[in-house]
């Protein structure tokens, strides 16, 4: 009998469509269990396969096992019509693990699973398909094989730490949570506001000790502070100082992480070499000119364009975005293993910090009405968050930590809600 799955409480649907995005965009590693049964599958006796390796090397001659990709970037066993090879011809369950939970995330916490979701996906941005519940079934299954692949006994991860020196257990982490999560969830107010409440709050308990406050004391506390933490915090963008000058030459280097594709059909800049990749970090830290394409579905605009104010989100925008908040928060995504191992505090304001830059590049998507902007924009964003090792560095660590401290993520929050 597996952990058991903390269902997603948020509106949520999801159902494949076939889009075949995440055929083409990501290198699937494989285990060697999984490379073994992929090989005795018989794939060499077809002539498209003659001599063509199935898995190659992540690096050239070390590092994990990967399924092969074509020159176009999509996966070997996609077949003309984009469907899987292997899911035609032996089932879904001759696939990888990988493949198969995509575009599912589970996240151990303590005694249970909590289940996010790669915005990266395309129907998952749309919010297409079925509840996210009725995908339990599948969901216990992948739980138990990725259990069993680990070996685990007892509780599935640590609690991570608040905060260098303080720790907490995982049910005083989820009441912290979710006192975030229910001011992104109240929508009184727009959802920049929302966002930098939270913010105000994860500041403020920062300076705060919980060593005995905990458990109903902690509830409490947070049911008193989140009121009161709220009525502190500017009612409008415009009464929000601008970011200074060392928060703009930190935000848009983190921009361009975000925003970059380094594998598949959209790659950017870096498949012309670790000397173009330089030239656009220069250029992202003037932040004047023409936008380098880091992404390929990034148009010819400038820096100067994407700073100019756009108007407020609609209703449709906004709630695009509460999802998208809500969904993060409640699976745990945003710290521990998932999210580099961050602190919970970290983790909140790595998350928080993906605002501004999802509405920078929503202000840079200018080849498509705005609100097929934002939901390419998350799709690009969501596919670095905890994923891009170069968003787990010291040093973005170190820039984040910063920009927290000075309060410039609040202000990034408002400058781009213009």
């Amino acid at each position: 009998m597996g952990k058991p799955i903390q269902s997603l409480t948020v509106l949520q649907n999801w159902d494949c469509h076939g889009c075949t995005d995440c055929c083409h965009e990501y290198r699937v590693h494989v285990t060697d269990e999984e490379r073994s049964r992929i090989e005795r599958q018989g794939w060499e006796q077809l002539p498209e396969y003659q001599g063509v390796p199935l898995f190659v090397r992540e690096k050239r001659f070390s590092g994990p096992y990967r399924l092969n990709s074509r020159s176009d970037g999509a996966c070997i066993f996609l077949d003309p019509n984009g469907g899987c090879r292997i899911h035609a011809k032996f089932g879904s369950e001759a696939k990888p693990l990988a493949c198969r939970i995509y575009p599912f995330v589970l996240v151990p916490a303590g005694n249970h699973w909590r289940v996010g979701l790669r915005y990266a996906c395309p129907s998952v941005t749309r919010d297409q398909g079925s509840p996210v519940d009725t995908h339990l079934p599948e969901l216990r299954e992948y739980a138990q094989l990725l259990e069993a692949r680990e070996a685990v006994n007892g509780d599935l991860a640590e609690p991570p730490r608040l905060q260098s020196g303080q720790t907490v257990a995982w049910e005083d982490l989820i009441l912290f949570m979710r006192a975030i999560r229910g001011i992104i969830h109240d929508t009184t107010h727009p959802i920049e506001r929302r966002i930098r409440h939270a913010l105000h709050l994860i500041r403020t308990c920062r300076s705060a000790k919980f060593d005995k406050v905990r458990g109903k004391r902690l509830n409490e506390f947070l049911k008193l502070i989140t009121p009161e933490t709220g009525r502190e915090v500017e009612h409008s963008p415009e009464e929000v100082p601008p970011p200074t000058w060392v928060g703009r030459m930190l935000f848009r280097p983190t921009v361009a992480l975000y925003a970059r594709k380094d594998t598949g059909r959209h790659r950017g800049i870096s498949k012309y070499g670790r000397l173009a990749l330089l030239w656009s970090a220069w250029r992202f830290a003037q932040g004047v000119g023409k936008v380098p394409r880091v992404h390929a579905l990034i148009p010819e605009v400038r820096f100067e364009q994407i700073e100019e104010p756009c108007g407020p989100l609609t209703s449709e925008m906004q709630e695009m975005l509460r999802r998208y908040y809500e969904v993060k928060l409640e699976s745990m995504q945003f710290c521990g293993g998932t999210n580099f191992r961050f602190d919970f505090w970290d983790g909140l304001d790595s998350l928080f910090l993906t605002y501004p830059a999802i509405l920078w590049l929503t202000r840079a998507l200018v080849d498509c009405l705005r609100s097929e902007a934002l939901m390419r924009a998350i799709r690009i964003v969501d596919d670095n968050f905890g994923f891009n090792p170069l968003l787990g560095s010291r040093r973005q660590l170190w820039t984040t930590r910063i920009l927290a401290s000075r309060g410039e993520i609040a202000r990034l929050v408002a400058w781009y809600s213009r």
